[in-house]
């Protein structure tokens, strides 16, 4: 049943419930069926995968090979400055592993601050009787009782209002309180109805009876929170990019230090001679510098966007941003 095209009657026969809210002993079987009104984190793939995708993407192969190489080198001939060479290959795949990783780390810091807009306390009827409960507890067909400065713990319809007026800041993004009231409407759409009051939005004036139709993961906030863990961006223009000039590196590197072996064959350089000129060739035309220097510019571009009040998760929205010819915002300025 969707609840925002059927008067309150007809809700409270689907919910099985009233006004007067519902039993201890239905609220805790209704509990163990939809389980705590909270919002869950969905499993992804573990710590320690995630930290070593950071380490083997193409380009990050590209320079485990040429330090490889290059220790290869120092091993065949010491003195000749290639361990120093391998060394520092190294400690940019390292710095560069981390800083990306802890990039991601912080973007997913967004559920944990979702998961603290829901309030920890909240009032509701059980068996006809004013009770405080913890959100958790709560479940489908509960009846709660709001005033002005309260969170909203669930997504519910509206019973009784008397002059509510809700920050629905944290869903839409609409900067200015919003009306609600009992009222019959003919909208579909659950954001715009005034007798609707979502998770995540707090009363700024007024006071309320609602009864709870959704909880947890099954709201709309629940749904963002969701979309949060489960999205996942394509390549930008910069990543695909770069893993396009990975490739052509890597060939040219290649092919250049194979024709340069064939050379010192041809004059008759030793076995080994050669194929240590021939590492110290492809070791430098791998561009080293190239993925530190695009993650640091990326970050400096996002602190300097914060000091203008725009907000970056992800470094390369940066660059995604900067390609855009065309930006659409509504009145609150909200990108959408």
């Amino acid at each position: 049943m969707n609840p925002h095209r059927h008067a309150i009657e007809k809700l409270y026969a689907h919910l099985h419930s009233s006004a007067q809210g519902l039993s201890q002993t239905e609220a805790l079987k209704r509990r163990a069926k939809y389980g705590a009104n909270q919002i869950e984190k969905i499993t992804g793939q573990p710590f320690i995968v995630r930290l070593l995708r950071e380490f083997t993407h193409f380009f990050a192969l590209i320079l485990w090979l040429a330090a490889a190489l290059a220790f290869v080198a120092e091993w065949r001939e010491p003195g000749q400055g290639m361990a120093m060479l391998g060394y520092a290959v190294l400690g940019v795949i390292v710095v560069n592993g981390l800083f990306s990783f802890w990039q991601e780390y912080r973007a997913e810091k967004a559920l944990v601050a979702l998961r603290n807009l829901l309030p920890h306390h909240t009032t509701a009827l059980r068996d006809g009787m004013t009770v405080q409960l913890l959100v958790a507890e709560l479940v489908p067909g509960d009846v709660v009782l709001l005033a002005a400065g309260d969170d909203v713990p669930a997504d519910c319809r509206l019973i009784e209002a008397f002059g509510v007026r809700v920050n629905t800041a944290n869903l839409t993004g609409e900067s200015k309180p919003k009306a609600r009231a009992v009222s019959a409407e003919s909208e579909e759409l659950a954001a715009l109805r005034r007798d609707i009051l979502h998770a995540g939005t707090s009363l700024i004036s007024g006071e309320a009876k609602a009864m709870v139709y959704a909880t947890g993961m099954h709201t709309e906030f629940g749904n963002i929170a969701r979309l949060t863990q489960i999205l996942r961006e394509p390549p930008s223009p910069l990543q695909k990019e770069i893993a396009r000039l990975s490739r052509w590196i890597a060939l040219f590197a290649i092919v250049l230090g194979a024709v340069f072996f064939l050379i010192g064959h041809l004059i008759g350089l030793s076995f080994w001679s050669n194929l240590v000129f021939t590492i110290g060739i492809i070791v430098a035309n791998v561009p080293e510098g190239l993925l530190p220097t695009v993650t640091l510019s990326l970050a400096m571009a996002t602190q300097r966007m914060a000091k203008k009040n725009a907000l970056v998760r992800h470094l390369p929205a940066v660059e995604t941003l900067g390609a855009a010819s065309v930006i659409c915002s509504d009145k609150t300025g909200t990108l959408t």
